[in-house]
């Protein structure tokens, strides 16, 4: 008799609903050591949340070389919905980045977040709450990172630290 694979790769959980993919997020970013990637359609209400503000400024208070590096499809909500990620930009303006794709990447359709090298949460898509949240797959980290280089390419930077009006 064979063993039957295992449905998932150890340090894989599968995600159901929202709740469970902004909690899974939140995890990621605590055991961050150096860099988060985020890519999404737009920026949620969750990083207005004080946990995730206090999450992210503890990174990025760590060491100065830590970065957070956010890319999205759209960008018009962040100023009117997260005042409190616009507070990180403004003191941390060396090392949080927020960009908007570009038209050839607007057909990217799966949230993902990466952190340092080993760990990642992926939904399936920017309309579904499923997903899956996994530990220790370098080959599978190594691939979201390099997409996210191709997304990170194919955008420019949208979000300042400060207005200039005339």
């Amino acid at each position: 008799m064979q063993p039957v694979p295992p449905e998932r790769m150890p340090g894989e959980r599968m995600l159901e609903g929202a709740i469970a993919c902004e909690q899974a997020l939140d995890e990621l970013i605590a055991n961050a050591a150096y860099t988060v990637r985020i890519f999404d359609k737009n920026i949620g209400r969750g990083f207005n949340s004080p946990q995730r503000y206090e999450l992210l400024r503890q990174l990025l208070l760590a060491r100065r070389t830590n970065r957070v590096y956010i890319v999205l499809h759209e960008t018009a909500n962040i100023a009117r919905d997260c005042p409190r990620l616009i507070m990180l930009l403004r003191q941390f303006s060396h090392a949080v980045s927020i960009h908007q794709t570009l038209p050839d990447a607007r057909r990217v359709y799966d949230p993902f977040a990466v952190a340092d090298d080993a760990r990642f949460v992926h939904r399936f898509h920017y309309d579904d709450v499923r997903g899956v949240a996994t530990v220790g797959d370098i080959a599978a980290t190594g691939l979201l990172l390099k997409r996210y280089e191709e997304i990170w390419q194919a955008s420019a930077p949208a979000v300042a630290a400060t207005t200039i009006g005339l």
